[in-house]
């Protein structure tokens, strides 16, 4: 499934449609060159969940955590940009946190075969300058992806 995606503002609303489906326990991977949109799509997200104000990216705090009241469901937002070894990803406690929490996670091809069952999302950049979203849909996500 690919979505084309004219403007940042597009991309955040992509975002934006995703966070009314979150569920704890749920694993968004965003995957995309550097500028690609991952963060905007993210922020998005973070927005609809009721974050005010632009959310930082995450590249050196490494995991950003959101829960309410802040936003309505609990949420890390992470980037695995610095991530050099996925031995260092355990140390990060993400897999804990799923509990109660959902993730969205940058960069994820630093972390192979963490998260099979994560929906994965990947943003290209066009020729023309526009984002082209791709997405892959697990068995959990079929039937509350928009279509």
């Amino acid at each position: 499934m690919s979505i084309y995606l004219p403007d940042p503002a597009a991309t955040e609303a992509v975002g934006a449609s995703l966070a009314p489906l979150l569920r704890a326990g749920d694993v968004v991977t965003l995957q995309g060159e550097l500028g690609a949109g991952k963060t905007s799509l993210a922020r998005g997200c973070l927005a609809a969940l009721g974050l005010a104000g632009e959310a930082p990216s995450p590249s050196f705090a490494i995991v950003q955590p959101y829960a309410p009241p802040e936003v309505s469901l609990p949420v890390l937002h992470v980037d695995l940009y610095r991530i050099n070894d996925p031995r260092e990803i355990e140390e990060l406690g993400l897999d804990d946190a799923l509990a109660d929490s959902a993730l969205l996670v940058e960069w994820p091809e630093r972390a192979p075969g963490w998260w099979p069952g994560a929906l994965a999302l990947r943003l290209t950049i066009e020729p023309d300058g526009a984002r082209r979203l791709t997405a892959t849909l697990p068995p959990a996500w079929e039937r509350r992806w928009p279509t």
